[in-house]
This record gives C-alpha cells, sequence and structure tokens, in this order.
C-alpha cells in the first residue's frame, strides 16, 4: 500500500511539474502542429529545397549527385502531389556537392552553394523556373576563406546572406549594388551569436537558412539535437539586433536535417534529410498554426511596416477631416477678401436619396432648388445661391521610427459648394467633397487607399464690422483599400468607415488702406468609426481587426496678411497665412488577432504629432469677365514629418443662357450643364460611382435645335 501511495505521488508530482512548465513556458512547444508528409527524392543525399512562389515546382540540391532537380506539385506546396520531372540542372563541371540553392525573385537566375571547392554559383535560366535551361554565368567568394553551407537574399535581392561554417561560425550580411548581382557584394556586419553561445555551440554543424518573408525572423538549422533555431531581427533583414528564440527538435523525424524552407504563407516548413541510409524522407514537411511561427508566432505590434499600416488608416482618418474643413474655410475667408466682389454663377442643384429619411432631411437641411436668375447687383445678401469648387493635391512624407516604418503621403480632392447670405447676415452653405489619399508604406509594397465622400454644412455670422465666427458640421463615409506586403507574401483587406466632424472659428480684420491682418482662432473636432474587417491573401499571415474609435481635437491659432491690387483686367490679391495647430486628440488603440490560430494583440497609444506649423501662401484674381482664380501653396510640418498641398479653385459667371446642376444619388454623383449657343441647346451630363473598386464613369453630349 505504502509502495502503491508512493507512486501515485511520483505521478502527481510528474504531472503537476509539466503543467507548471507548460504555463511558465507558453512558448517552449512552439508552433509546429505536426508532420503532414515526407517525400523520396532520386538522390541519396538531399541538402537544399527551394519552390516557386506559387509551390507548384519544387527543386532539391544534393551531394555526389551532380544535379539539381525539379518536381512538380499539382497542389501548391504540398509535397504529397510532388512528381519528378524531366527538368534538371547539371552543375558537374563547377563543383559535384551542393549544400544549397535559391532563385531570384523572377525565376531567371539559380544559386548553389558549392561546399565542394567553398564557392557560390550563379547560373541563368532562358525560361523562368525550368532548370533544365540553365546556363553557368559566374563564381563567387573563390579563395574568399569562407565555408558557405547557405544562402539567402532578401526581398528584393540586394541584401546576401551567407551562412559560414568557418571559426564559430556566423551569418554574414552583404549589399548588393544591383539585386541579385553576387560581384558588388559587399560584407557590412555578421552575427555569431552571444558571448555566452556561438553559433557553433547552438548548431555543433552548420547546415540550412531562411527567413520570413518581411524578414523579422530568421531559422537556422544544424546537427545538435536536430534543432531549428528561430532568431528575431529587430530590423527586418538586419543583423544588427538578433534575438534567439528557440529552438524546435525534429529528432524522430528527420535523421540528419540540412536544408529549410518555408510555404509563402509561413503554415507549412520543409526540411530535407542529409542522410546516406534510409531514403523515405528526403524531405519532410510540418505544418505550423501561425505564419512562420516555429517557436513564436510574428508579432504584428512589433513589425514596423504593420504598425505603420494601422498608424496610416488613424493618421488619414484625421488628415480627412483637416483635408474636408479646409476648402470651407477657405471660402468663408476668400468672401471676406472679395467682399462685394461676389460675383458666382448660379446654380441649380438637387440631392435625391432612396432613403426615405435621407429625403425628408435633404428636403429640410438642403435647397432643393438654386435660382438661375443672374443678377449684376454685387451686393452679396441680395443675390441667390453661389456655387463654388476647390481642387487640392497634397503631397505628404512621415520619416519612419523606431516601432514604424516611414509613409509617403499623396491626397487628391474635389470639393463643391454653394452657398447664400440671408436677411440676418449670416450666410450659409452645403459642401461636398470626394477625396482619395494614397499612402504607401515601408519598402516591401504595403499600401493604403482610402477614399472618402463627405457632406459638411457651415456658416459664418458676423460679430461686428469685421469680426465672424465660423462654424462648421459634417458627416464622411470612408472606404479603405488595404494592401499588407511581406515581401513574397501579401494580404489585402477592405475596411469601411464613418465620421462626424466639426469646427468653430474666431477671426477679427484689422485693416489699414488696403492692408489687412487677421488673426484667427479655430478649434477642430470629431470621432470616426472605422469598421471591423478581415484580410485574405495569405492564410498563415491574415489578421482580423476590431472595430476602431479615432477621436479627434485639435486647436490652432494663427493669421493671415492680404493686400488688394486693382488692375484694368481684374483685381489681384495676394495673401500669407501662418498657423499653430496642437493636437490635443486622446489615443486610439486597434486589437487583432491571427486568423489562423486566434493569438491575440493589442497596439496601443497610437497619436499624431502633436505639435504642428502650417503655413500657406497664395493669391485671388478677379477678372471683369466673370472668371474667378483662387491658389494656394501650404506646407504643413511637424517634427517627424511633412505635408505639402496646392489648392486650385475655379468660379465662373456664365450668362443667362447659361446653367448647371449636381445630384448626388445614394452614392453617385451627376454633375449636368446646360447651354443655348448659336440656335443650338448643349446639354452634358457626367455620372461618377465614388465607391465601388471599379467606379463607372460616363458621359453624356446631346446637341439639339432650339426650334
Amino acid at each position: 500500500m505504502k509502495i502503491l501511495k508512493t507512486a501515485l505521488l511520483t505521478k502527481f508530482l510528474k504531472v503537476f511539474t509539466l503543467i507548471i512548465f507548460i504555463f511558465s513556458n507558453p512558448t517552449a512547444f512552439g508552433a509546429v502542429s505536426g508532420v503532414v508528409d515526407s517525400f523520396q527524392v532520386t538522390q541519396r543525399i538531399a541538402t537544399g529545397v527551394v519552390f516557386n512562389p506559387n509551390g507548384t515546382k519544387m527543386y532539391i540540391s544534393g551531394m555526389s549527385q551532380n544535379r539539381v532537380y525539379e518536381f512538380d506539385l499539382t497542389t501548391g506546396f504540398d509535397i504529397s502531389t510532388a512528381t519528378r520531372n524531366s527538368n534538371e540542372c547539371n552543375h558537374q563541371p563547377k563543383d559535384e556537392d551542393v549544400a544549397d540553392l535559391r532563385l531570384n525573385s523572377d525565376g531567371t537566375k539559380l544559386f548553389l552553394v558549392g561546399s565542394e571547392n567553398n564557392i557560390l554559383l550563379e547560373y541563368s535560366l532562358s525560361t523562368a523556373y525550368d532548370v533544365s535551361t540553365c546556363s553557368y554565368e559566374n563564381t563567387f567568394f573563390s579563395g574568399g576563406g569562407l565555408d558557405p553551407r547557405s544562402m539567402a537574399f532578401n526581398t528584393n535581392g540586394t541584401k546576401l546572406f551567407i551562412y559560414d561554417q568557418t571559426g564559430n561560425y556566423s551569418v554574414k550580411q552583404y549589399s548588393l549594388n544591383s539585386a541579385y548581382n553576387l560581384s558588388n557584394a559587399t560584407l557590412e556586419k555578421q552575427y555569431t551569436g552571444t558571448a555566452s553561445e556561438t553559433l557553433k555551440e547552438i548548431e555543433q554543424f552548420a547546415q540550412g537558412m531562411a527567413f520570413s518573408a518581411d524578414g523579422t525572423k530568421m531559422y537556422l538549422t544544424g546537427d545538435k539535437e536536430d534543432n531549428v533555431v528561430e532568431f528575431t531581427l529587430s530590423t527586418p533583414f538586419d543583423l544588427s539586433d538578433v534575438t534567439k528564440e528557440g529552438a524546435y527538435s525534429v529528432a524522430g523525424e528527420i535523421t540528419k536535417m540540412s536544408g529549410i524552407a518555408f510555404s509563402a504563407d509561413g503554415l507549412k516548413m520543409f526540411i530535407t534529410d542529409f542522410h546516406n541510409g534510409d531514403t523515405s524522407k528526403d524531405v519532410t514537411e510540418f505544418d505550423l498554426t501561425c505564419g512562420f511561427g516555429v517557436i513564436k508566432c510574428i508579432d504584428p505590434t512589433a513589425n514596423k511596416d504593420d504598425v505603420a499600416s494601422v498608424e496610416s488608416q488613424s493618421e488619414g482618418a484625421k488628415k480627412i477631416i483637416q483635408h474636408t474643413t479646409f476648402p470651407v474655410l477657405n471660402r468663408m475667408e476668400w468672401l471676406r477678401r472679395n467682399s462685394g466682389r461676389i460675383n458666382l454663377t448660379n446654380q441649380n442643384i438637387k440631392f435625391q436619396f432612396n432613403n426615405e429619411m435621407l429625403n425628408a432631411l435633404s428636403s429640410s437641411l438642403i435647397p432643393i432648388y438654386f435660382s438661375n436668375d443672374n443678377s449684376n447687383d454685387l451686393n452679396y445678401q441680395n443675390s441667390n445661391w453661389s456655387f463654388w469648387s476647390e481642387g487640392t493635391i497634397s503631397i505628404g512624407t512621415t520619416g519612419d521610427s523606431e516601432s514604424s516604418s516611414s509613409k509617403n503621403i499623396n491626397t487628391s480632392a474635389i470639393t463643391l459648394g454653394a452657398d447664400k447670405k440671408g436677411e440676418d447676415d449670416v450666410m450659409r452653405g452645403i459642401a461636398l467633397r470626394f477625396g482619395t489619399d494614397d499612402v504607401d508604406v515601408g519598402n516591401l509594397g504595403s499600401a493604403l487607399d482610402m477614399s472618402s465622400f463627405s457632406l459638411t454644412f457651415y456658416e459664418s455670422k458676423p460679430k461686428g464690422e469685421q469680426r465672424f465666427t465660423d462654424n462648421l458640421i459634417g458627416l464622411s463615409f470612408i472606404n479603405s483599400d488595404l494592401i499588407n506586403n511581406s515581401g513574397s507574401a501579401s494580404t489585402n483587406g477592405d475596411r469601411y468607415g464613418e465620421q462626424l466632424y466639426g469646427s468653430l472659428s474666431l477671426r477679427d480684420t484689422f485693416s489699414k488702406n488696403r492692408l489687412n491682418f487677421t488673426p484667427k482662432l479655430k478649434i477642430n473636432y470629431g470621432i470616426t468609426h472605422l469598421g471591423a474587417y478581415t484580410e485574405t491573401g495569405s492564410t498563415g499571415l491574415n489578421l482580423e481587426f476590431d472595430d476602431q474609435y479615432i477621436g479627434n481635437f485639435t486647436s490652432s491659432l494663427g493669421t493671415s496678411i492680404d493686400n488688394t491690387y486693382d488692375f484694368k483686367t481684374g483685381t489681384f490679391i495676394p495673401y500669407f497665412d501662418f498657423e499653430y495647430y496642437a493636437d490635443m486628440s486622446p489615443a486610439t488603440r486597434q486589437k487583432f488577432s491571427y486568423t489562423s490560430n486566434g493569438e491575440n494583440f493589442l497596439l496601443k497609444n497610437i497619436t499624431n504629432s502633436t505639435h504642428n506649423f502650417m503655413s500657406g501662401i497664395g493669391f485671388d484674381f478677379i477678372s471683369e469677365n466673370g472668371l474667378t482664380l483662387m491658389t494656394k501653396y501650404t506646407r504643413d510640418q511637424s517634427q517627424n514629418n511633412k505635408n505639402d498641398s496646392y489648392i486650385i479653385a475655379l468660379d465662373y459667371r456664365g450668362s443667362q443662357r447659361s446653367s448647371y446642376a449636381m445630384s448626388i444619388q445614394d452614392t453617385s454623383a451627376k454633375f449636368s450643364h446646360n447651354k443655348e449657343l448659336n440656335g443650338f441647346k448643349i446639354n452634358l451630363d457626367s455620372h461618377y460611382d465614388f465607391f465601388k473598386n471599379d467606379p463607372d464613369y460616363e458621359v453624356y453630349l446631346e446637341i439639339s435645335n432650339i426650334n
């Protein structure tokens, strides 16, 4: 009985110890879910393995076989469907033993690691990904004192990595002046392990090397306990800061491990078996629960491009508010500068919605009909509704930081508006803005395309002879197309959002002769909701994003100076603006998870630059024939980013025989122009659906006899 109790206690202690070990080492067993398949290759000593981008072709190098063999896979990256074809590349004249192999990005070059002569060989393929068309080109690192065992390139082929077995072993990083051109390789840095643990102590015998698609993970294989050792690189494809994450043992599955490769989405790992005996497992396929997660899943919050992509959505939402309010404020300032000179084209504008509630609102909030009467009275209070437009092109950059990649931002937009001064001396109006923001993130091809449609109601109230309060409120609808490119794999997402925003400003003008000095105080506020979405395109790397709420609150203090010059052809008004604004918006956060295994991540404290300076210079020109031009250049500068905007606004006073019409129906916009000319009636209609992936744009022209 005592012996039985002792045995039970011993088992309990073992189970308890195992539980403690599991929970104290959550990544100890890695993310490898198990062996899927193994494949037998004709050569007895397989070393390296590589695939074409979609995994429908596999290439194997070996020792004492003189050839690289090519296999067809009917299902991409599924070696159970692999069959040997007749294509092969004979490399015996240069080196009989090849330890590893690589292809360039388009499959027109084949690189081999010659372990007999310690060299790298380059072959050209006249037919991409067909090794039977190989032709020798060059030999590299001959007599260079290296003992290369594996090689790899970064995404665009401008960096070369060599796993060198010399001394205590090292991974050497070279820069290439042109993609995949090894003739100008320059050694930049190398990783030899740590002071307490060299790579030789980690692996004992160097074998294979691979990187994750985004370059933040490096994997080395060797003979010590048949381990795949995973490292994290703080900067993609840069050995400056390397951290060892752990090792995954393939003992029992692999006799003597050598080469290593991954599927494009990182959900499959392939190991070649370097042995002289049983040939049943020359290549073994493993399943991973997340992309490239042998020990740990890639942490998106530590990936600069992923962080920059999330930041871009937050910044883009705030920029929409800024870029939507600017044209309206520009309009109200233009009216002040040109008081008594207002003489714009009268319009006929109509808004239609399928939703009955929106129709009811539009009947009370939006003027159904704007008179076509074209009075020559320059008194704005007695004039009819006036139409205006403003086009904006904005180019900006945000530099990289410790946690985020750089961003290049291009914005283009058109704003159409109409306003009228009422009997209470309050000018009221409405503006529609159609805008696109294209953001390029990092250097791997990640991007954000954000389209928006904004509806703004505004008014300007006089508080004295030259003192005004300007306020506006509006609503935006946002559609975003996202590409997250990690190199050889990419994910895509569609995200929709809504936005409420407003602005309140106070301005007072001090005049002397024709010189005006106008100090301004302004507050912008708003809230944006970006809906949940799930990425597609690369199963092991796809992320699922939760809803995100982004607050916006900025205050600014600035001034503008303008002067007026009269000429025979019209009036010229140059002006200069300067503004300081502080972003006091609350930080936002974004929660997301891997779709493959549900692992959660949280990116918090997403903020924008706090202190910003904006300056602008431009002019108004009002000609005697009814043409009005306003143009402006603006520079928005903060500590880590800048934004240049170019604005052009045109107005034209038509005759009584000329009229314009504009309508909005759901997501479609229509603009019409009718004109009578020399006894003919000319009708021009334009239609645009601004929320479609491939927007429809149509133009109709009709010419008829008036009689």
